[in-house]
This record gives C-alpha cells, structure tokens and sequence, in this order.
C-alpha cells in the first residue's frame, strides 16, 4: 500500500472482500508497537439497536427454526381467517 495525497490508503480487493467493506465504512485505528491497525467498525442506528441484542438474535433464530421446521400457520385470505386461526393457535 502507498500513501497518497491526503494520506489516503487503497485497502486491497481481497481484504475488502474477507472483511466486508464497502466505500463510506468506518475504520477505527490504534497504534501498537509494530504500527498502526485499522479495524472495521459498524456504524447502527440507534432505532435499530434492539435487532443486534442477544435476546431479539435468540427470538430470530428460533423463528427461523420453526420456519424451516413448517411449524408455522398462513398463508391467509383474509383478516378473519387469520384472526380465527390465531384465536386457536397453542401458544
């Protein structure tokens, strides 16, 4: 990698590919003893913290469970047919 104007640096195919970067991330760096590291960083939006907590993850992969598993009622017509099929869902 070179400096160039600006100081900007051109991360490499390969390692923009393996970490998932895309142009507008944000790279955290820290120095160490050998140099500099540049650790990605994922910027969330506060309204959509919650999806990333463990318990809303536990709550997904277990919907994704009962998907794959056909544990699952739907599709429906209609507003009645879903309400009555929810009225005697075993919860």
């Amino acid at each position: 990698m070179k400096v160039k104007r600006h100081f900007q640096v051109t991360i490499p195919d390969d390692l923009r590919k393996q970490f998932h970067l895309v142009e507008g991330d944000y790279m955290k760096m820290e120095t160490s003893s050998e140099g500099l590291i540049l650790r990605p960083v994922k910027v969330v939006h506060p309204d959509q913290a919650y999806f990333y907590a463990k318990e809303w993850q536990a709550g997904e992969s277990e919907a994704d469970r009962d998907i794959a598993n056909g544990d699952v009622i739907g599709d429906f017509k209609d507003i009645k047919s879903a309400l009555k099929a929810l009225k005697s869902a075993k919860v």
